[in-house]
């Protein structure tokens, strides 16, 4: 029931916009008239078929892509794509410039040096435990491509700006804030999104590439491995996660059609960002742990001013309705996620707990 739903900051699997969870509520049992649920239908059938189109087609609008970029929906999460990006993307004898940015850059870095294949870690925010974003980058004009993470879940970074690569292509992981802004998604050689942080439940990676990046894939490779096969079976070479799927297309539904589109998107984020901020920025009580101009709208990261207040806050935030606020298992601290599906009014209703919380225990 509407009523017994709580705030959801949980960084992923995280809050699906309440109007889709609703249709799926009523056409669970019977989807598009067909008298099965979509978990029955076939992935083969034309229910199906529209689904899958439509998410592709929506995708596309969204992000101002033509026929140039195909939208996969593949299986194995965005750490899948580790490995798969240099597999398929980079050439025998070149060498690809990566942005080590936390914790999902460092993977991406290991899947490629585990494949023995030429990497350029060009920049690192490590040094200060992954607090900024990197400037001034010095790329490698031969690089094969340039691969960066847009947006550091654990860490609350992000990046405000996309870094000028000229041309070389970016890849870039996108999980936690696709379609969160507009930006030029035609410049990236490929982008890639576990959908359960920002665009859909878990059991689904939305993948963006362009045509260019196709030419590039070897036939030494396995079959599912490659890009190749999924685009020449439109996501379907096996069957495909198609609840999951559908998911996403009514989420890509409810931005285009409810919210307006990424512009409209984009202005709701920075009302939340904007609100959150600024109050960390006032208190003496709570810390944001991400350097301004680096920090993410979709995952704002604080401390208080020790870790039995912290366990304390936690606590008493679930017992007022606010869940999912404990900071990743490797950093600690607080961590609100507050994707696109978080409305204003669950940003406002945490700022007036963290107030609360702060006159009773500052």
């Amino acid at each position: 029931m509407k009523e017994n739903r709580i705030y959801n900051f949980n960084p992923g699997p995280a809050a699906l916009p309440l109007p889709v969870l609703e249709e799926i509520q009523e056409s669970f049992l019977n989807f598009a008239g067909s008298g099965m649920s979509i978990t029955e239908v076939s992935h083969r059938s034309k229910g199906f078929d529209d689904v899958i189109n439509d998410a592709v087609a929506r995708t596309k609008r969204l992000l101002n892509l033509g026929d140039s970029h195909h939208v996969l929906f593949l299986q194995g999460g965005a750490s899948t794509q580790f490995c798969m990006i240099p597999m398929n993307l980079l050439p025998e004898g070149q060498s690809a410039d990566y942005v080590n940015t936390g914790t999902w850059s460092t993977k991406a870095i290991k899947e490629i040096q585990i494949q023995g294949k030429n990497v350029n870690v060009v920049a690192s925010s490590e040094d200060k435990n992954f607090s900024y974003i990197p400037e001034n980058i010095a790329f490698n004009s031969d690089a094969a491509y340039v691969h960066i993470t847009s947006n550091n879940t654990i860490k609350g970074t992000q990046w405000a700006e996309f870094p000028d690569t000229g041309d070389v292509p970016i890849m870039a992981d996108m999980s936690s804030d696709i379609m969160s802004r507009p930006f030029d998604a035609s410049r990236f050689g490929m982008i890639y999104a576990g959908a359960q942080k920002n665009i859909g439940p878990s059991g689904v990676c939305m993948v963006i590439i362009r045509d260019d990046m196709l030419a590039r894939v070897p036939e030494n490779i396995p079959t599912m491995l490659k890009y190749t096969t999924h685009v020449n079976k439109n996501s379907m070479f096996n069957t495909p996660p198609c609840f999951a799927i559908y998911t996403v297309q009514l989420v890509l539904k409810w931005l285009e059609e409810t919210v307006g589109g990424l512009d409209k998107m984009a202005e709701i984020n920075d009302k939340k960002a904007d609100l959150i901020y600024g109050f960390l920025d006032a208190s003496d009580f709570y810390r944001a742990t991400a350097a301004e101009g680096s920090r993410s709208k979709m995952n704002v990261t604080f401390r208080l001013p020790d870790e039995d207040l912290e366990k304390q806050f936690i606590q008493a935030a679930m017992e007022n309705g606010l869940g999912g606020l404990k900071g990743h298992r490797s950093v600690g601290g607080c961590r609100a996620s507050v994707y696109n599906a978080v409305g204003l009014d669950a940003v406002e209703a945490l700022v007036d707990f963290m107030k609360t919380f702060e006159k009773k225990n500052g």
